[in-house]
């Protein structure tokens, strides 16, 4: 992009970039240079939003935790309908669908990147700990509103499914689980306390 040119959402456009690379080449390729590369912009606009990479990568799992929010309110208002597993399918293939699991890699991967979100999540994997909190939410509504058993650990099934669910999408070379495999896990994890 020629020097200049002021670029709209400028912050997203890079933030988009960086998932790209992310899925693409996983999260050794993911360097400043990169990021500016597949934006199509000169370096000094990552740094003109962002103090310095660190932190440019903190605010992209940020905002993509903040992205789970919305999921976790859709969840929570799809209780009561459909089928408990159905919802837990759905929720753990949009969730691990995404970029969702090499953010986790990205995470982990990074000390640094690691020590700047434990300002803001200090216990737990950023993105994986709000998503348990996401499905202990809804697990909790359906719970009350009697469609799984009263006494249904939801503190162990939500980190559970999480857990399993990662697993299952781990492999980025392979083609992601297909729905069957996910409705298996779901069904094989809450088996016993659906009412």
């Amino acid at each position: 992009m020629p020097t200049g040119v002021a670029m709209r959402d400028a912050r997203e456009q890079l933030f988009d970039a960086a998932e790209r690379i992310l899925l693409r080449d996983g999260p050794n390729a993911l360097t400043s240079r990169a990021v500016t590369t597949e934006a199509g912009c000169a370096k000094g606009v990552l740094h003109r939003h962002f103090a310095d990479f660190d932190a440019f990568l903190a605010d992209l799992v940020l905002d993509r935790i903040a992205r789970i929010d919305d999921q976790a309110a859709a969840l929570r208002d799809a209780a009561g309908t459909g089928t408990v597993a159905g919802n837990l399918t759905g929720a753990l293939t949009d969730l691990f669908g995404s970029v969702a699991v090499v953010i986790v890699a990205l995470v982990t991967f990074r000390d640094d990147l690691r020590a700047r979100l434990r300002r803001t999540s200090p216990s737990g994997i950023p993105l994986l700990t709000e998503a348990t909190a996401m499905l202990a939410s809804y697990l909790t509504a359906e719970r009350e509103l009697g469609r799984i058993a009263p006494d249904a650990d939801v503190d162990t099934l939500a980190p559970t499914l999480i857990g399993a669910g990662h697993l299952l999408f781990a492999d980025r070379k392979a083609a992601p689980p297909d729905t069957e495999a996910v409705r298996t896990l779901v069904t094989s994890v809450i088996a016993g306390v659906e009412a």
